[in-house]
């Protein structure tokens, strides 16, 4: 029940005064509701017990006419459907089982049997889960069945005849009136379920065939499998997915590789593990380490039992060699060795008996297999981290020129055959099976103003920074053993007058003499450089340092950084020794620009902010942030989320950005520390965050507050956007409100994607006009039609000239828009900003903010404290927060107002 109008909450500066609007953005409870008004307004029905449900994103202001028109040709692939609803149906399976490929074992044989009888002639789709979904209704709202599984099942998961009850019951009809509404224009939420369903039944077929991994599905007949090294090789598989776009529904198609680890006898894979012969000498303790951690996991098959080939999944290896192992036989405790058992059961004689046997099984009971006795099963992705080895041979693997790119796209359709596809027959889904063609522009590139010129980007050897940083107190310490005190100062000396060269003033004298250091020292060292400087400077502070590091130097490079940057306040450039002994111009050049920056200075501005000609930002003072969140790796189940945001500190140039960082709870998305308050007994309410931090250091720089906000958040998949823009939209709102009360400037919020599988391809490959040198669409390549959301403002933008392989564009979705951005505006806007990124003379991929907080995201992954455990309170006694979660330490002053993360 909806409260009267003048008992409503109202927002005309949207969630400025929300109290709770927060927690509940949080954890969004089910079938909870914000509504959008035709004014622009939010109002939540606080009556509600769900408060937030939906939130309608910024409609697309009109398309973008600016630039050279061109025609492109997408990975999407138009599918039309059939207007009839279709029907969900919960299923029970019992005994219940966690594994997918079990349950989808169980359905497929109740299809088999059922479908011509009991099931109508309907032929169902199903999610392994608690869904099936037909395309029109049963002939019955409830029914069980009683299906049973032999051992011809075992590569499912049964290992004997087993029987099992499934109960389906009519759950709901899934309308797609609302899929016809989107497709058709009309700003309505979008129908996931309708999606999802599609998604499904289009994937069905080809999961039946292929290793189905997320949305991807990878299969050893796409392309033959290229090996690795080390046991692995590569899989080329596809990803699939069914997106709404102004064309209608599309299929997103994109190729894929993957490791996958290769399906030998395990004797040849523990020798491609360790390198080197296994037969004829036992393993040493370390080649034990290394084999368990390998194997541990996988999937192997026994080989000693002719026909039967059981399958097992190997818990450890055993510490004795196969020789030497003996269990009990039976209760009575009778022992045998594993030997004997082998000979007198299978008649089987083990060969080398001096490798340990492989352990399958729970701790319970644990089975002893030999290693020569069994084989990997294939189809297994290999989950653990790769060898830089192996990650340089995937690249070369997966990395296609545009034009092989396309082909194998093309290739994939026509294998995948969606118009003899069963499934897609019964539901009544059609494919096209050509590439959607879609006009595009490309954007002109921006003027750039260097040291005395304003030009288009070129080599920067030739090329003056706009403000050059001063270097007076500097020092170099070398960590790496090949690398002698006369080679490290002739590297030096050759970088400084590559600095001076680019317009900074560098004094060429250390102030203490070149420093060598082992790199199990670092702490050591690095404070006894510091404090042997200041003494030589009496008490004036070092303001650079070079250090130079062996080039595979493990955890020397984070360990430096962090004690830097958190403990000294010292800005540091570390180079690896191979440039030190092949000194390259393009890498001295690349260095300084990034000396500079770190140093205060600014490498180039944008000539358009200098002339106050770049709308909606040099009409008043703009601050333009970057947020971005990085993640653990995937096997990791404890270590915390780090937050980044990063923010302009000049206006009206927008080139230097101040940032913070933070850590969260682990997996976290919602960015925590945007806004914090709380009750101090002294000072009562006290507010912080980064987004307050940053706003008062952009006053501090520039003299102003400023009065327009441009939020580009990074890393948020299309599931999050509601929760982030309900939650950081709300932060804003309160950091603004905690300088002053009545201080709400207007925000447009950007939601930057990188990991999406659109690709565009040159609509004539052979045209040299309309591709760069690596066959790619040429930089400032930009789409906001047909296949961009129905109603949603977002546009794909190419900023970047393609090297290797195949260009990405960056997908750019605005969510909120409260400065009224045309699309011409804020497109050519972020792809101008591409061309002012810091680290080179070349426009890149994704927008600087968010570049720059990726990064420094990603450099405070070091400053997460080692050697005590997550939640231990250090030394020092620094507690965690009110989230569990341990605080990182903080970054200096000095530090954190230049771009130390460059």
């Amino acid at each position: 029940m909806k409260l009267p109008e003048e008992e409503q909450v109202k927002y005309r500066k949207p969630l400025q005064k929300s109290m709770e609007l927060r927690r509940k953005a949080r954890r969004l409870p089910k079938g909870s509701k914000v509504d959008k008004l035709q004014d622009g307004k939010l109002d939540l029905n606080v009556a509600s017990s769900s408060a937030c449900k939906s939130l309608m994103f910024h409609h697309r202001p009109g398309y973008g006419q600016l630039g050279t028109k061109c025609l492109v040709k997408a990975n999407h692939f138009l599918a039309e459907i059939s207007g009839s609803d279709l029907s969900h149906y919960n299923v029970e399976i019992t005994p219940e089982f966690t594994s997918r490929k079990l349950n989808k074992a169980i359905i497929a044989q109740l299809v088999r049997l059922h479908k011509n009888t009991d099931l109508g002639m309907r032929l169902p789709v199903y999610d392994g889960g608690r869904n099936i979904y037909t395309a029109g209704l049963l002939p019955f709202t409830l029914k069980e069945f009683t299906i049973i599984l032999s051992q011809e099942n075992e590569g499912a998961g049964v290992t004997r005849e087993q029987k099992f009850r499934v109960r389906i019951k009519f759950a709901s009809r899934v309308s797609m009136h609302q899929l016809r509404d989107l497709l058709g224009g009309k700003q309505v939420d979008t129908p996931q379920e309708a999606l999802t369903i599609i998604d499904i039944v289009l994937r069905e077929l080809a999961a039946q065939s292929n290793v189905s991994i997320g949305r991807f599905l990878y299969s050893p007949d796409i392309k033959k499998p290229q090996q690795l090294g080390g046991g692995l090789e590569s899989w080329r598989g596809f990803y699939q997915s069914i997106r709404p776009t102004q064309m209608g529904l599309s299929l997103n198609i994109d190729m894929s590789s993957m490791a996958f680890i290769e399906p030998l006898p395990v004797i040849d894979f523990v020798a491609q593990i360790l390198g080197k012969d296994v037969l004829s000498k036992p393993l040493s303790d370390a080649d034990c380490v290394k084999v368990k951690k390998s194997l541990r996991g996988v999937k192997v098959e026994v080989t000693h039992r002719g026909n039967v080939r059981r399958k097992y999944r190997i818990s450890g290896l055993t510490s004795q060699p196969t020789r030497e192992l003996i269990f009990p036989l039976d209760e009575q405790m009778n022992m045998k060795s594993v030997v004997d058992y082998f000979l007198e059961m299978y008649g089987y004689t083990i060969q080398y008996s001096h490798l340990p046997c492989l352990q399958v099984g729970n701790q319970k009971k644990v089975n002893y297999l030999p290693m020569e006795a069994c084989k990997i099963v294939g189809g297994q992705r290999y989950t653990k981290g790769l060898s830089e080895k192996q990650i340089t041979s995937l690249l070369k693997v997966s990395c296609q020129r545009p034009r092989e790119q396309e082909l194998d796209i093309l290739k994939t359709v026509h294998q995948n055959d969606y118009a003899n596809n069963p499934y897609s027959k019964e539901f009544g889904i059609t494919i096209e099976n050509k590439l959607a063609a879609v006009e595009a522009r490309v954007l002109p590139a921006p003027w750039l103003k260097y040291h005395d010129t304003g030009r288009e980007k070129s080599s920067c050897r030739k090329l003056k920074v706009i403000n050059g940083s001063s270097v007076r107190y500097w020092a170099c310490i070398n960590f790496s053993r090949s690398i002698q005190e006369t080679t490290a100062h002739g590297f030096c000396q050759q970088l400084i007058q590559m600095c001076q060269i680019s317009g900074m003033e560098f004094n060429e004298n250390p102030a203490i003499p070149i420093y060598s250091a082992r790199p199990d020292q670092v702490k050591k060292a690095l404070k006894y450089l510091y404090c042997a400087a200041l003494k030589k400077l009496e008490g004036k502070e070092l303001e650079l340092l070079i250090a130079i590091l062996p080039d595979n130097n493990g955890s020397l490079y984070g360990d430096l950084k962090r004690i830097c940057e958190t403990d000294l306040g010292l800005i540091s450039q570390c180079c690896l020794t191979k440039h030190v002994f092949k000194i390259g111009r393009q890498y001295l050049a690349n260095v300084a620009l990034k000396i500079n920056v770190k140093m205060g200075g600014r490498n180039t501005v944008l000539l358009d902010a200098l002339s106050w000609r770049i709308p909606l930002v040099s009409d008043i003072p703009t601050i333009i942030f970057g947020a971005d969140v990085t993640h653990p790796e995937s096997a990791d189940d404890s270590c915390p989320s780090i937050a980044a945001v990063v923010a302009s500190q000049d206006w009206p140039e927008v080139t230097k950005y101040a940032g913070l960082v933070c850590s969260q709870p682990h997996r976290e998305e919602l960015i925590q520390d945007l806004f914090t308050s709380w009750r101090d007994p002294q000072r009562g309410t006290v507010s912080g965050g980064m987004i307050r931090e940053l706003l008062l250091s952009f006053k501090k720089a520039t003299g102003q507050k400023p009065s327009r906000i441009i939020f580009y958040r990074d890393g948020v998949s299309e599931g999050q956007f509601y929760q982030v823009l309900l939650y950081e939209l709300d932060a804003i709102r309160k950091a603004c409100s905690s300088l002053e009360p009545s201080y709400q400037p207007p925000v447009t919020f950007v939601v930057v994607q990188k990991r999406h599988h659109t690709k565009l391809f040159a609509s004539n490959h052979d045209d040299k006009n309309s591709t760069d040198k690596s066959g790619n669409i040429l930089p400032g390549t930009v789409v906001d039609s047909k296949i961009c959301h129905p109603t949603e403002f977002d546009f794909y933008l190419c900023s970047h000239a393609g090297i290797q392989g195949t260009s990405r564009p960056a997908h750019y979705h605005v969510l909120w828009d409260e400065n009224n951005f045309t699309a011409d505006e804020i497109q050519s806007l972020t792809n101008n900003l591409c061309y002012t990124y810091a680290r080179c003379t070349r426009s890149v991929s994704v927008v600087p903010p968010a570049y720059y907080a990726h990064l420094a995201a990603y450099r405070a992954r070091f400053y997460v404290e080692p050697d005590a455990p997550e939640n231990a309170k250090p030394r020092g006694a620094r507690s965690t927060d009110r989230s569990g979660v341990r605080p990182l330490p903080a970054l200096k002053e000095k530090v954190k107002s230049v771009m130390f993360y460059c």
